[in-house]
């Protein structure tokens, strides 16, 4: 996918800036982006805006405590639980893979499962 898009005469990629606004009201008119090597700030006019986030999850709160594979992912047992009993993992911190708002609704929702029969089980106790 990334060849394809690096391919694509009607993709415009900039790389090393942050986002510091997009601009419009109720439709994308613009954004405003920072160069973080130079600090130079630069508005793009644009209708439409994606952006890529990297391959960084957000869990190094977690480190040594949860086990990680070597990217920072969470590891799970394929049914969203740690290491941990009753901690549960799901969305981009667990999947290496994809990565998206669909999965990420999907393993919150099996997460939930997990958590609600996890809770079950302790009141069995």
């Amino acid at each position: 996918m990334q060849e394809r898009a690096l391919k694509n005469g009607k993709i415009h990629f900039i790389w090393n800036s942050v986002t510091e606004e997009v601009l419009g009201g109720e439709a994308v008119e613009g954004v405003k982006i920072k160069d973080i090597n130079t600090n130079a700030v630069q508005t793009i006019p644009c209708s439409g805006f994606f952006v890529a986030i990297g391959h960084q999850p957000n869990t190094k709160i977690f480190e040594g405590q949860i086990k990680l594979d070597p990217n920072g992912y969470i590891l799970t047992d394929g049914r969203t639980r740690t290491n941990i009993p009753g901690v549960f993992a799901c969305g981009d911190v667990m999947d290496s893979r994809y990565r998206q708002a669909i999965t990420a609704a999907g393993t919150g929702c099996m997460a939930a499962i997990e958590a609600e029969q996890y809770l079950e089980s302790l009141n069995h106790h």
